[in-house]
């Protein structure tokens, strides 16, 4: 039996999504529950993976099966494909398994020509409705199909609204469509040399190509990199006959979300223009107007669409993003997905929808992607600052951002290099603007609404975004925005809210985020789910405060070197650094002692009854001396005002550098080298660290100190460590009178340590994965010089599937962290193993991190939420699995 490629709508259903794309199962699925859809096909994804095998060509075995389909559809719609009295119009679409918003093509009014618009003319007894129908036809067709450039057939369409004297599509007359029409077709010879195509069957065949070809287009391509959304999928085209919303006054199209995108609030929200055509709001071009326009002109109509947006979202129970048209009052269905939504209002849905009974807190907690909290953890507008706002618009995506004002993608893709906070303005964003919407920190638009292309991008990124800003203009040839009050030029700064819509001049304060009670509630779900313990990596006692408010169970890194950092401290860190004996250096050490221990005590108070896990001294000693051009200024200032003193303390200080400096400080004179080196620096730390937590502990506080030794590739290394720290705490305990529990831990980093596991083991007491550097020396990658060079062309070429600092190597560090559990386990059954790095929050890493048998993560206090999701997703993922294969 051969394969079917075309399926009639009827044909099929929802659980198709992988053959038919989303948008063709859901097609389908609507049409089985009886809802006005519009009747079509749907050529498969294994279609579009054939198109590809052979060469960019629809084989005829595939063309003979759209026939079919489009026989079929003839008979139902009672009208003839490219029938001069009774011509079938379709519309051509794209629709992957996975929704990718705006990203591939769409075709609309395709079987029009010179004869059929004629025809449909008189069959609607609406000229102007038809010549409209064929200029839009045309522009779309030879932009998508022949490759003209849009802005010509755009230019032109500005030009006789101005000579018509009108600002809409819509208000011009028919004669003004005739010459639109004929300038278009002249367009059309002009840039390829051939007549616009007459033959429907050639204007649908290559139309479905054309479609097909648009998985590979840059802003699909762009879009799938940043959603991690697989290559090979291919897209579905539907084949559906047209309905008109640009048929007069009682006609028009609409998208509307069951409940709202931004907030979540359960609310029916949506935005509809009358006389107009879908693609008329997708694109932004013309600014709609709330849906209860049609409440209010057409009530039977809307309480209709009502009905079928509240029975769609509890058939999905899932928020549905629905676009519809309404033709002379009649509804039809266009579309329905699972919608896009910003952070915030996925959260408030999910628990909505779960306190609801609509689905479970197991299902509520997996519809959290923790990528997408980012924008949670934006700063906002401070409510009490002065601000001078010169605009309002609509508000798109939530958050604030400060930037400078950039005109074009381009544009912001390199100022975004530079390092500069980039605000993109434009009258409305096109899909090809995805680069540019993503090297932004917001996006501004003078049109469109908040389901228009810009507002769902920026929504699915977690960009701020304001659009349909009407009251602004853009002038792209002097690169300048007007707002009525004031010219500003490209490179000026200003801030947008997308929470309020508001457009403020220059940089405003903001404030930390709160969170809203129904994040508060998925979090303490979370507890009921996760085995992980979720803990953060702090460097100060106000960091461990912020960790505890996010959930952190405790301190799974405290890094002690950043202390040292403060511009108080670095004096005397850089004496000790200097001292030529180790009596000196002691001497220096214990002007540090009161400051650790301060610290210490403040991280012990946020984090009582918690575990707190303190790491020695890690980085290069030359990077708390300042910096060779800096002394080489000073030495020359001192030698012309002649102060000898001043001169050779500076001289000493350049030859002290000049002896510390490394050519590879990555993984030179770091780590437990430096504690071995100079074993007075971590007996030190360790004196502050156990005084700390004993004079707390005559307070009558619950403490529970760890200490870490950083970069060790050895057991002798361990085990050296281990005697300093041994014996310094001794002293300690001697000295109070007290004792209290300081286990030892080794920082794995390096892969021989993770090779020599079970060596290491019998001189820590646990052990903790550092995935960053696990990750810089498995690699041999310096992180800053890969990301800042070569790692992009790596990605973009599949030379690496992905960003190894960002999702954890699973068949390199992964195999090494496995490697260390067994052998450390084998050594010590009950060897508590955690794991620090940016790798901690990112649900795969975590997947598989809880499969080998993790007790512990460790993040930055912004990312321990995501990190406590992730958890339970984890959990929950392997629950499902161990269900699956009968454990």
């Amino acid at each position: 039996m051969s394969k079917k490629y075309v399926y009639l709508f009827h044909e099929g259903n929802a659980t198709m999504n992988d053959l038919l794309g989303r948008k063709g199962a859901n097609l389908a699925e609507m049409t089985g529950l009886g809802l006005p859809v519009p009747p079509g096909f749907t050529i498969t994804t294994s279609a579009c993976r054939r198109f590809y095998e052979e060469g960019k060509n629809i084989h005829p075995e595939i063309e003979q099966e759209i026939y079919w389909a489009l026989h079929t559809l003839e008979e139902t719609a009672g009208k003839r494909f490219g029938h001069p009295s009774s011509p079938l119009l379709v519309s051509v679409r794209s629709g992957s398994s996975i929704s990718m918003p705006g990203m591939m093509d769409t075709i609309l009014n395709l079987g029009l020509n010179d004869y059929t618009v004629a025809a449909l003319a008189a069959h609607k007894e609406n000229k102007r409705f038809a010549y409209d129908s064929y200029r839009r036809f045309i522009q779309m067709f030879s932009s998508i199909v022949l490759g003209v450039d849009e802005r010509q057939f755009e230019d032109e369409l500005e030009r006789i609204k101005k000579q018509a004297g009108v600002e809409q599509d819509s208000q011009l007359s028919c004669d003004h469509l005739l010459d639109l029409i004929l300038i278009f077709k002249e367009i059309v010879f002009k840039e390829t040399g051939h007549k616009f195509p007459q033959d429907p069957k050639q204007q649908l065949i290559t139309a479905i190509g054309a479609v097909f070809d648009s998985w590979y287009n840059q802003r699909a391509m762009i879009y799938r990199r940043i959603q991690k959304i697989p290559e090979y999928i291919g897209t579905a085209v539907t084949i559906q006959q047209m309905v008109f919303g640009n048929l007069g006054p009682n006609s028009g199209t609409g998208i509307a979300f069951t409940r709202h995108p931004s907030t979540g609030e359960n609310e029916l929200f949506g935005e509809f223009m009358f006389n107009a055509q879908g693609e008329d709001i997708v694109a932004g071009i013309r600014t709609p107007q709330q849906l209860t326009v049609l409440q209010e002109r057409l009530p039977e109509t809307f309480e209709q669409f009502k009905e079928i947006a509240y029975n769609l979202e509890k058939h999905y129970r899932d928020v549905q993003d629905i676009e519809f048209t309404v033709e002379e009052g009649k509804l039809y269905i266009l579309q329905t997905r699972s919608a896009k939504r910003t952070a915030e209002a996925n959260i408030k849905i999910a628990v909505d929808m779960a306190n609801e009974g609509l689905i479970t807190r197991e299902e509520a907690i997996m519809r959290v992607d923790p990528a997408s909290l980012a924008p949670l953890m934006q700063y906002t507008i401070d409510p009490n600052a002065e601000l001078n706002i010169i605009g309002k618009g609509l508000d798109a995506s939530s958050g604030a951002a400060t930037g400078i004002i950039v005109f074009d993608a381009e544009e912001a893709e390199r100022q975004h290099r530079t390092g500069h906070s980039v605000i993109l303005v434009r009258q409305e964003t096109t899909p090809e603007d995805i680069h540019g919407i993503l090297a932004s920190a917001g996006v501004l638009t003078t049109r469109g609404g908040v389901t228009s292309h810009a507002a769902v991008v920026a929504r699915d990124l977690g960009t701020p975004s304001v659009v349909g800003c009407e009251s602004f203009t853009v002038d792209m040839e002097r690169r300048e925005l007007h707002t009525g009050t004031v010219i500003l030029k490209e490179g000026d700064v200003i801030t947008i809210c997308g929470s309020t819509g508001r457009v403020i001049l220059g940089e405003v304060p903001l404030v930390p985020p709160k969170f809203s009670k129904e994040f508060c509630t998925l979090l303490e779900w979370t507890n009921e789910y996760k085995t992980l313990a979720v803990y953060s990596s702090v460097n100060t006692p106000q960091e461990a405060k912020l960790a505890r408010k996010m959930g952190a169970e405790g301190v799974g890194l405290c890094r002690t070197e950043l202390m040292f950092m403060d511009p108080e401290r670095l004096p005397r860190v850089t004496r000790m650094i200097l001292a030529r004996t180790s009596r000196e250096r002691k001497k220096a050490l214990q002007q540090l002692i009161p400051l650790q221990k301060s610290d210490f005590i403040g991280i012990f108070r946020a984090m009582e009854g918690k575990q707190v896990t303190i790491r020695l001294i890690d980085p290069p000693l030359h990077e708390f001396l300042p910096h060779p051009t800096t002394v080489a200024l000073e030495i020359e200032r001192a030698r012309l005002a002649g102060d000898e003193e001043l001169l050779a303390e500076k001289e000493a200080l350049q030859q002290r550098i000049e002896m510390l400096h490394e050519l590879n400080p990555s993984f030179g004179h770091r780590g437990c080298r430096i504690g071995i080196t100079y074993p007075e620096i971590y007996e030190v730390q360790t004196r502050a660290i156990a005084e700390a937590a004993l004079e707390l502990k005559a307070e009558g506080m619950t403490v529970y100190p760890n200490i870490i030794v950083p970069l060790v590739s050895d057991w002798r290394e361990m085990k050296a460590v281990r005697e300093t720290v041994e014996e310094t705490l001794e002293q300690v305990f001697s000295v109070y009178r007290d004792r209290i529990d300081i286990p030892i831990g080794a920082f794995i980093e390096l892969p021989r340590a993770c090779i020599t596991a079970d060596k290491m083991v019998e001189y820590a007491d646990f052990i903790t994965f550092g995935t960053n550097d696990l990750t810089q020396s498995t690699y041999g990658f310096s992180r800053d010089d890969a990301e800042g060079k070569y790692l992009a062309h790596y990605l973009d070429h599949n030379i690496l599937p992905e960003n190894p600092f960002v999702y954890l190597d699973e068949e390199g560090v992964g195999k090494l962290i496995e490697i260390a559990i067994a052998k450390g386990r084998k050594r010590k059954p009950n060897l508590p193993i955690g794991v620090c790095g940016e790798h901690t929050s990112e649900k795969h890493s975590v997947l598989f991190l809880q499969n080998v048998g993790i007790n512990f993560i460790s993040s930055l206090p912004p990312r321990v939420p995501a990190a406590r999701i992730a958890a339970a997703q984890a959990a929950i993922r392997m629950r499902r699995q161990q269900a699956i294969n009968g454990n």
